[in-house]
């Protein structure tokens, strides 16, 4: 779908000098010529003048120049590492080494790298020392957070080109989620407890994809089972969450079954996107006539209307060519119920339901 300009931007700015659009749309066609993305490029820049000219607060332009400064470092480190899967481990920096949780979290990191997968913590010491030490230093990824006070990076990432710091704690934490395809969370105190409502919350009200969440304690541990007790008591039975959102985290006790529940999310789904105001769930493999049939029966509550349909991988939208290989499932999702669609995906992955050639 075409970017549609924010008209409003350059209405103003083009009463002060009726040349600028000119000039920003000329600039734009030489440093970047034939980019699908000039329209956002053009409105960033339109942003930035609008701001300048209203120069309201010194501080304000402080905030968006280190903001838009560290998504784009971030960006430019990530990027070599895009063609791979990441988890993201969160848990306690005081976990000690003599912890059984962190003997787990170090056996989770070598298993995720086993599998394929790169290790993000926020690069510091306790159970993300553990999960980086147990995946190497070429399957981790630090996201450290600059602070008044000295802080050391854990062995594995310090001094690496992997281990990114930064100013802000809400652009870290996008990009925890933003590069995970799964998470996993390890007990921990206030931070980790946050982070797991936050990433709950983003997942549940489909303000960020949905990826597995696994709670990982220690065999005997109740850390989160407990947590969860609470929220069945308290959050489920008052209503204030629905039944099926506790659909959106499993709770597990070992590295293995931890790195199973993630490897099984990806078993069949690839991953979904919008467009034009229908759901699209990408697929490894086609579902079977019988597969599609259930849909309809079991899942009718996740549509607005009309059917599930099912694409070939010959049904190609222009803007994702590398992915033109995966089959489509695409239906008019509700937007809600985030719980019942990880239940949807759950039927997606059980290889009964897939079509063979």
């Amino acid at each position: 779908m075409p970017y549609q300009h924010d008209t409003t931007l350059g209405q103003h700015l083009t009463e002060l000098d009726p040349t600028l659009l000119e000039q920003v749309d000329a600039q734009l066609a030489r440093l970047a010529p034939g980019s699908p993305n000039t329209g956002f490029y053009r409105d960033m820049i339109l942003t930035a003048l609008r701001m300048a000219h209203e120069d309201r607060s010194r501080w304000h332009a402080k905030i968006t120049l280190q903001t838009v400064r560290e998504l784009d470092k971030a960006f430019r480190a990530l990027e070599p590492h895009q063609g791979r899967r990441k988890v993201t481990v969160f848990g306690s920096a005081r976990t000690p080494w003599e912890h059984p949780v962190y003997a787990l979290a170090r056996e989770l990191g070598a298993a995720l790298a086993r599998d394929g997968f790169m290790v993000i913590t926020g690069g510091g010491g306790g159970v993300m020392a553990a999960a980086h030490e147990g995946a190497g230093a070429e399957h981790s990824l630090g996201f450290n957070i600059t602070l008044p006070f000295e802080q050391q990076a854990n062995p594995t990432i310090h001094g690496s080109e992997r281990l990114l710091s930064f100013h802000f704690f809400f652009v870290r934490k996008l990009f925890f989620v933003k590069e995970a395809d799964a998470i996993v969370l390890c007990p921990g105190g206030f931070g980790t407890l946050d982070e797991a409502l936050e990433v709950i919350t983003l997942i549940q009200t489909g303000k960020s994809p949905l990826v597995p969440v696994v709670l990982l304690d220690a065999p005997g541990g109740t850390f989160w089972q407990d947590a969860l007790g609470f929220v069945q008591r308290q959050l489920e039975s008052n209503r204030y969450i629905l039944p099926s959102d506790l659909k959106l985290m499993k709770l597990v006790h070992s590295a293995q079954d931890a790195v199973e529940e993630i490897s099984q999310f990806y078993a069949n789904f690839h991953s979904s996107r919008w467009l034009n105001q229908q759901f699209i769930i990408r697929m490894h493999h086609p579902l079977t006539p019988n597969a599609l049939a259930r849909l309809e029966e079991d899942f009718a509550d996740l549509k607005l209307e009309g059917e599930f349909a099912q694409f070939e991988p010959t049904h190609e939208t222009a803007d994702e060519p590398e992915l033109a290989h995966l089959t489509r499932l695409v239906f008019s999702f509700i937007r809600r119920g985030q719980g019942r669609l990880r239940e949807l995906v759950n039927f997606i992955n059980q290889q009964e339901n897939w079509a063979r050639p």
